[in-house]
């Protein structure tokens, strides 16, 4: 594999100060996304963040009781915010979300997975409509959704047997109702997928060899290990494109370009997201003296300040040419009037 090693003067460009934007705005600041549909503020903790490739919809999880009307869960809910119309909607779920959902690239679908009795299992629920449609699995237990950029293809992990001895990376066109595994490991170390946006490729993790490879739908085949055979990896996340695959290697990260074969490397950085061109780059720098979110242009090698407050952020947390990064924190300065005394979620606009 040739490595092709970036080595770019960066500089950081501090964005201004964090403000409060008119309802739906869509220019450069800083935007609180888990209120309610009149701006009040959680009276809970609100988590992850994922947003559509345009920008206007998030999705993320939230205890709070008071992001919508009607009757309110005890449990941590799924949230979607509408940026241009300022409306915070309660997604159907049938059971309490586990870590962040996972919305698809045009907005139109929301996926997590949750615990039913003993067994984890995938929900998908349509943005737009009521209902929400369980996604079937071919162990007892399925979690760790992607979906695609249409919201059809939601790629997971299945486990069989109780306790669990197995596991399968499996992609699900719920549409067609058909199930196709892409591999399936002889243990239960951590394992995900990330699809790309047409459902055709899935880059992967074999937790128990540190391996990550990609599965291309076209020809029903996998590639890999795409870090070669001198390196430990972990996934992180494949573009919407399918262009580029983004991992972790020791204290340094490394954006594959799938087109080529060539590595790119971005030193002492803990990668975190990539947007659907595979250009922007949003990591977490190893030096926790400096800001704690920057997005990267892979092309020009300069960075911008995502939150010089403490924050964290996930996959899919970038929105089409790095116009909007989601993160959330639990900094009360990142926008005035931030009195609730809980983690938040924000997005960052750069235009």
């Amino acid at each position: 594999m040739s490595v092709a090693v970036a080595v770019c003067a960066v500089t950081a460009v501090l964005p201004g100060a964090a403000s409060a934007e008119p309802a739906g705005a869509l220019g450069a600041g800083v935007e609180r996304i888990s209120v309610a549909s009149d701006g009040t503020q959680g009276d809970g903790d609100s988590v992850g963040g994922t947003i559509t490739s345009d920008g206007r919809r998030i999705a993320f999880s939230s205890v709070a009781q008071n992001l919508t009307t009607g009757r309110p869960t005890t449990y941590e809910t799924v949230f979607v915010r509408d940026r241009r119309t300022s409306q915070t909607s309660r997604m159907s779920t049938s059971a309490p979300p586990i870590r962040r959902p996972v919305i698809s690239g045009d907005g139109e679908y929301v996926a997590h997975w949750g615990l039913i009795q003993r067994d984890t299992k995938s929900f998908l629920s349509q943005v737009r409509s009521e209902g929400t449609i369980g996604i079937n699995c071919s162990g007892l237990s399925c979690d760790q959704p992607s979906l695609s950029a249409d919201g059809r293809y939601l790629a997971q992990v299945g486990t069989s047997g109780r306790p669990p001895a197995r596991q399968r990376i499996e992609v699900r066109d719920w549409q067609a109702d058909t199930t196709r595994t892409v591999f399936e490991f002889d243990h239960t170390a951590p394992a995900r997928p990330s699809i790309s946006g047409d459902g055709r490729f899935v880059a992967y993790e074999d937790g128990q060899a540190q391996d990550v490879f990609v599965w291309d739908r076209t020809d029903d085949t996998s590639a890999g290990p795409i870090e070669g055979p001198s390196k430990a990896a972990a996934l992180v996340q494949c573009s919407r494109d399918g262009s580029r695959i983004v991992y972790l290697s020791g204290a340094d990260t490394h954006v594959q370009d799938e087109s080529s074969g060539t590595d790119q490397l971005v030193p002492n950085v803990r990668g975190l997201a990539i947007d659907p061109t595979g250009r922007y780059l949003l990591y977490a720098p190893q030096d926790t003296d400096g800001p704690s979110l920057v997005l990267r242009d892979l092309v020009t090698g300069t960075d911008e300040i995502v939150s010089d407050r403490p924050a964290s952020a996930g996959t899919d947390a970038v929105s089409t040419g790095g116009r909007d990064v989601v993160f959330q924190s639990t900094a009360d300065d990142i926008v005035p009037g931030d009195t609730n005394g809980r983690s938040d979620v924000f997005v960052r606009h750069f235009y």
